[in-house]
């Protein structure tokens, strides 16, 4: 099980979501570019001192990650019309999370196996990537007996 996450926007969200993957034993990918400089103090204050119990990849493109992870693709996208609870994981999955202010473009969509979305009040727009983040990692992790 990876956590993927494309063009990132928010330091901050990518110093929690790397708290996530502490916790649950997750490798992050970062595919670039980033929308802040990787040396961002606001990372390593939201991770804090889980940072550097990370396995972290950074891609300068979606074409160099997937010739680097050639796995399936779980993408996470409001836009699915699978809820996260009929969803199926499998224990080698890439989860993918798209970036803050664009989500995933269509070759990311189109290169998914799954599209889950995480069910939430109608009429609000999304969850917090990293809230979205934590909850995808940890329903995959439950299903595949991954759970630390």
């Amino acid at each position: 099980m990876r956590l993927a996450l494309f063009q990132p926007d928010i330091p901050g969200n990518v110093g929690a979501i790397l708290r996530s993957c502490a916790c649950l034993g997750v490798p992050l990918d970062l595919i670039e570019p980033l929308g802040f400089p990787w040396d961002d103090k606001r990372v390593r204050r939201s991770a804090m001192d889980y940072y550097e119990r990370v396995e972290i990849t950074r891609y300068p493109g979606w074409e160099s990650f997937r010739a680097a992870r050639p796995g399936r693709i779980v993408l996470m996208t409001a836009h699915a019309s699978v809820p996260i609870t009929a969803a199926r994981f499998e224990a080698d999955d890439i989860i993918v999370m798209g970036s803050e202010s664009g989500g995933a473009p269509a070759h990311v969509h189109d290169e998914a196996a799954l599209r889950v979305r995480i069910p939430i009040v109608p009429g609000l727009r999304s969850l917090n990537v990293s809230v979205a983040a934590g909850i995808a990692m940890h329903e995959a992790l439950r299903q595949t007996g991954g759970l630390p």
